[in-house]
């Protein structure tokens, strides 16, 4: 490999690789995804299209919900009364670029060119200058940094490979509802014309769509544009991380999906993932639960794990630890009757209880768990440092919050028995 290449290599990564890794990461200059409130945003790229946004269109209108859409320059010219409806029922009109290429193929001279141009179209049809920008496939070069004054750059946290045909609807839904979670911005197209995307694919997405809005909206979500998203989170202050804290959380995001794969921990409800569990031999003291049941040395349970990286959504969108604590126990309800299905599974006959151990334990006796305090020694040690490094990652004033009441921090075993969970949650179950 001649010194030449490796010289036009090393170019390519500072100018396009580095930057790219660095917002995409790190969320550095660009929004991502929504920190408080549940709301979630849809957001659509490559139209619009002729064929597919006015379905699309109607089927927004019909359940009553604004979206925002990234739109191709060189589209809104041809197809300007699109725009125009996009803008008059109420949805964020966006850019692109003038066409789909990537900025990173692209000199900063015709990334501004291809913007300026694209903002003079939309303005002619709308009166106003966008402002909210998605770089196509969300590559960027070094050089757009220097756009971030001018434009909101605007990536996503949900991407599911909707310009696909394959496996149609099913995949499509399956994976939006795996992946939900509070604040999520949501990438979906609405044309098949870009390189390398099936030409029928968005009739996929469109049956998918109605069905996953359905579902979302009986789940208690709602659905806001891109800018509605970004300035609830404005509203607290508070949650804006340091770059030290952010990429603290990342790290530990990422240690947390290892640990899964790891000791093949598993969601109790894949559509919505707050709650993770493994099945396995009970070790430890004797528990006397409420109902007179008891958990003894070699049992199985099944052991219960947060998806911490929701607890952070939750957390950061909380006024204060009871208010994350009354959150935490409203979502809990929803998918503990899924746990029921679990026991009654052939393969997990034998399960005695439920188990876990937390720090964040208020209202849990409401559910029909039983507390108790972890016994001292090694093991209690190790679990309370853990949970209050998790606490520090999940919380915005982490730090502060290990300082008040810090004797209160203590860590509580949670377990129910099947019986117990069964007469409390099984009708839940029926519901859903």
């Amino acid at each position: 490999m001649n010194r030449a290449f490796l010289f036009i290599i090393g170019i390519f990564c500072v100018y396009t690789i580095i930057p790219t890794l660095v917002v995409r990461l790190f969320g550095i200059g660009v929004y991502k995804k929504g920190t408080a409130g549940r709301g979630i945003a849809l957001t659509f790229d490559d139209g619009p299209d002729p064929q597919y946004t006015p379905l699309l269109l109607d089927l927004l209108k019909q359940h009553k919900i604004r979206a925002t859409f990234f739109v191709l320059g060189s589209k809104a010219e041809k197809y300007p009364k699109l725009i125009a409806r996009m803008h008059e029922e109420g949805h964020l009109v966006g850019l692109h670029n003038y066409v789909h290429w990537a900025n990173a193929l692209m000199t900063p001279q015709k990334v501004r060119l291809q913007l300026n141009h694209s903002v003079n179209v939309i303005e002619s049809i709308i009166g106003e200058k966008p402002v909210y920008y998605r770089p196509p496939w969300g590559i960027i070069n070094v050089f757009d940094f220097l756009l971030m004054k001018r434009f909101r750059v605007i990536l996503w946290s949900i991407i599911v490979g909707d310009w696909r045909s394959y496996g149609g609807k099913r995949r499509i839904k399956r994976k939006l509802l795996s992946k939900l979670g509070d604040g999520a911005i949501i990438v979906l197209h609405d044309s098949g014309q870009t390189l390398g995307a099936n030409h029928d694919a968005p009739t996929f997405m469109l049956e998918a769509l109605h069905e996953f809005i359905v579902k979302t909206l009986s789940k208690g979500y709602s659905f806001l544009r891109v800018d509605e998203r970004m300035s609830l989170d404005e509203r607290f202050d508070y949650v804006k991380l340091s770059m030290k804290k952010r990429i603290f959380v990342y790290l530990w995001f990422k240690w947390d999906k290892l640990f899964h794969v790891l000791f093949g921990v598993k969601p109790v409800d894949p559509e919505n993932p707050l709650l993770f569990y493994r099945v396995r031999p009970y070790h430890g003291k004797t528990i006397l639960l409420s109902d007179g049941e008891k958990i003894v040395s070699g049992d199985r349970v099944i052991e219960l794990h947060f998806n911490n990286e929701m607890l952070f959504r939750m957390a950061i969108g909380s006024h204060s630890i009871v208010h994350l604590a009354v959150q935490i126990i409203r979502s809990v309800k929803e998918v503990l009757p899924h746990t029921v299905k679990i026991s009654n599974d052939v393969h997990y006959s034998n399960i005695k209880a439920i188990y876990g151990i937390t720090m964040i334990h208020r209202g849990a006796n409401q559910l029909g768990f039983t507390l108790t305090n972890l016994p001292r020694g090694w093991f209690s040690y190790v679990t309370s440092l853990y949970l209050k490094v998790l606490l520090y990652t999940i919380h915005p004033k982490g730090k502060t919050r290990l300082k008040v009441k810090s004797d209160a921090l203590t860590p509580k075993v949670l377990a129910i028995s099947i019986q117990e969970l069964k007469k409390r949650h099984l009708n839940g179950l029926m519901k859903t």
